[in-house]
């Protein structure tokens, strides 16, 4: 009897985000309804902090800097923890597995701000907290462009699981023009309009397209600066982003 590996082992620096969005969720569950929503809004990213709402908001003038990153471990119910997870070990895996635990972990963070000061650009005041880790995990898939195409050129999976570090990263020039990561841009640039139009229902659940769009392109465009081995596997000579 044969015996199959899974496509992906899963990273710690991932089982670690994972247990965090987990204990977080965990945390608010014991805690009065009163604590849980003070808590709540002081990991949230909520815009009217920067509009002079800062000291009358829980979290106070700390929480201005924190909640770039923070709100990425609040969510509002199991389905969205639940979800969030699966994507995260869908696209954390390999990203992690390729760029290492403190690159994975700063280009998570990196995402998750970037994904929030998107939000806070297209909504400049408003009262609204914003919490989950989709903006951050949209960066991961964004990263993931721009060596996934390559893998499959090659070796395929095999390549992304047994050494993803030898799958040569494509050229920020090039992923922009290719086909295939155009039409993924799309699709995910559509289903977020989708959600803008409130077509099928999900324009009603708050979604923060926003932040998606932001984290997405921050991965997409950045993944270069924190791939260590974006000149050596690059197919041009001199350094890429």
């Amino acid at each position: 009897m044969s015996r199959h590996e899974p496509m992906f082992k899963i990273p710690g620096s991932v089982l670690a985000l994972l247990a965090l969005m987990v204990a977080v969720h965990l945390v608010r569950w014991g805690l009065p309804e009163g604590w849980d929503m003070w808590l709540t809004l002081s990991l949230a990213f909520i815009p009217a902090r920067y509009a002079g709402f800062a000291d009358t908001l829980p979290g106070g003038t700390i929480a201005s800097g924190t909640s770039f990153l923070t709100h990425a471990f609040v969510h509002g119910d199991l389905v969205h923890l639940g979800i969030n997870a699966a994507w995260l070990v869908a696209f954390g895996g390999a990203v992690a597995n390729r760029i290492g635990a403190f690159r994975f972990l700063l280009f998570f963070a990196f995402c998750a701000a970037v994904g929030a000061a998107t939000f806070l650009a297209f909504n400049p005041v408003i009262m609204v907290p914003m919490i989950g880790a989709s903006g951050a995990i949209s960066g991961l898939m964004g990263g993931t462009m721009r060596f996934l195409f390559t893998a499959l050129d090659g070796d395929g999976f095999a390549a992304l699981r047994e050494d993803p570090r030898s799958v040569p990263l494509m050229p920020l020039g090039q992923a922009l023009t290719d086909k295939r990561v155009l039409l993924v841009t799309g699709a995910f640039l559509a289903a977020n309009i989708l959600a803008v139009l409130g077509l099928g229902g999900v324009g009603e659940s708050g979604i923060a397209w926003e932040a998606h769009i932001g984290g997405y392109f921050a991965g997409l465009l950045t993944f270069g600066f924190f791939d260590p081995g974006q000149t050596r596997h690059s197919s041009t000579g001199h350094n890429i982003n």
